[in-house]
């Protein structure tokens, strides 16, 4: 088992983030705080990849659908009407993190904190997508910087995104 690189705790590889090339337990990096329980409301179908910089390589010009759970077909109502919402989703695909890097817009030199980087502890992305159309429980919308299969946690009315 692999220890906490600032504790020196043994801990299993599912209480552990990798930051900067060295293991960090929850414990120490929570503050012993508990995780919250969120379930989602759909996921994300789309041809889209994991992309290296700046957005996901076809995120702009690709449409993808939101698949919302049939449960959630009251919280749709006059949704149809609005041009841009908001997508709160889990980034479930996550890879190493680096507390300080390059980000891919202006390749200056930030903290996670000041990017847009999908590599973060929180595991939450929030874009600014276009409403296309909904059918049904499905939204289509463009500019969504998620890959397929993502988790769909929110939809709030959101405003045109300057990316």
């Amino acid at each position: 088992m692999p220890e906490c690189s600032d504790c020196g705790k043994e801990v299993d590889l599912t209480n552990l983030e990798k930051i900067d090339n060295k293991f960090v337990c929850h414990s120490c990096l929570y503050q012993h705080h508990k995780p919250f329980e969120i379930y989602p409301i759909g996921y994300v179908e789309n041809l889209l990849e994991r992309g290296e910089g700046f957005g996901l390589k076809g995120s702009k010009a690709q449409v993808s659908k939101i698949r919302l759970f049939n449960t959630q077909k009251p919280f749709l109502y006059k949704l149809e009407e609005e041009e841009w919402i908001t997508v709160v989703y889990y980034l479930h695909k996550p890879r190493n993190i680096q507390s300080i890097f390059s980000r891919g817009i202006d390749r200056k030199k930030v903290g996670v904190f000041a990017s847009r980087t999908p590599d973060r502890l929180s595991h939450i992305g929030i874009s600014n997508v276009k409403l296309i159309k909904i059918e049904d429980t499905i939204l289509f919308v463009r500019n969504l910087d998620a890959i397929n299969g993502t988790p769909v946690l929110d939809i709030k009315l959101g405003q045109k995104s300057r990316w």
